[in-house]
């Protein structure tokens, strides 16, 4: 596998090496190491100000929407030759955004034009505490996307977040919450390697979230994005699509640290994007209608016994895109 930047991840991974402690966070280490993620998982409580899921959510409407032939060079979830249905994407984005009001309050901004597959908005953008973070986009067709004034100026001018800026850095790749998942409660983050996001990029990521730990791995050859082949619920169980991770030990390990509360995807329900999931309360998990239909009765009962209901939209018109449910959710932390 490569990188974007054109170098082989192995090459590269050897170098990560750990920080030293950082205030009153405890801890700031970046880690490609299975055995060290676990050993410093271990010695770091929640954080007792935390949150471990989002206070509000924002999403970014279709318009016009179309596929993008220039994001399916290396998304294989995409099929450039489906046709989309621009009015039906846009009624399943709204229900979307109706039923996840339910858990949380949810804006959505209108779509461009200009950029008409930006449905998936927390690659772009994405928050911490009083921040928000702009990524670096891989390709150019979803660089303009970071150029919306309208999202900075509501983060900036209405929110009074400060914003951090990764747009303009030409000498890394991080696709935010797409290549980055995070567990909120503790400050740690798990960082699949991929063309969209590079070693530069986790640690921008790292430094931008102002995480504790981060854990780096290489994603499958097949894989573009972390978030389809691992999510985590309210930062105490996950669900994990294990033929997604170049390593078994890295998937095995992120199980471990959670005391083994994971659901295990089979490629089928990794490719019906099961894995792109989200919990935007502490008692329910989201996922299309599509995905949820591919869980077995019993992954509905362990999710259960792990204090989740299962919540389901509709989104087989925006999955032609190559992304489904989590990817259409910016939160608002």
């Amino acid at each position: 596998m490569r990188d974007a930047l054109g170098g082989t991840l192995k090459g590269i991974a050897h170098k990560v090496r750990s920080y030293p402690s950082n205030g009153p966070r405890s801890r700031n280490v970046i880690t490609t190491s299975p055995t060290e993620f676990l050993e410093v998982f271990a010695t770091l409580a929640p954080l007792p100000d935390a949150a471990a899921t989002a206070r509000a959510a924002y999403l970014v409407a279709p318009a016009e929407f179309t596929l993008a032939a220039e994001s399916a060079r290396d998304n294989r979830y995409m099929d450039m030759s489906l046709t989309v249905d621009p009015l039906k994407a846009l009624a399943q984005h709204g229900a979307l955004a109706q039923a996840l009001r339910a858990d949380i309050p949810v804006i959505t901004f209108p779509g461009n034009p200009a950029t008409p597959d930006a449905v998936f908005p927390n690659n772009v953008f994405a928050t911490a505490p009083g921040r928000l973070i702009v990524g670096r986009m891989r390709h150019a067709v979803r660089q303009r996307e970071t150029e919306r004034a309208d999202i900075r100026d509501f983060f900036g001018d209405v929110l009074g977040y400060d914003e951090i800026d990764l747009s303009g850095c030409d000498d890394l790749v991080a696709e935010l919450t797409g290549s980055l998942i995070i567990d909120r409660a503790r400050g740690i983050g798990y960082c699949g390697l991929s063309e969209r996001c590079d070693l530069a990029g986790a640690q921008a990521m790292h430094k931008a979230f102002d995480l504790r730990l981060t854990f780096c791995f290489e994603l499958a050859e097949s894989e573009y994005h972390t978030n389809v082949v691992l999510t985590l619920l309210a930062s105490r169980a996950a669900i994990i699509a294990a033929d997604g991770f170049s390593d078994p030990a890295a998937a095995k390990a992120i199980a471990k640290a959670y005391g083994d509360r994971a659901i295990w995807l089979t490629p089928a329900q990794k490719q019906a994007f099961a894995a792109n999931a989200i919990a935007l309360s502490d008692d329910r998990v989201w996922m299309s209608a599509c995905a949820a239909a591919s869980l077995t009765d019993e992954q509905y009962e362990t999710l259960a016994g792990y204090g989740f209901a299962v919540g389901t939209v509709e989104l087989s018109e925006i999955e032609k895109a190559g992304g489904s449910l989590r990817c259409c959710v910016g939160e608002i932390y």
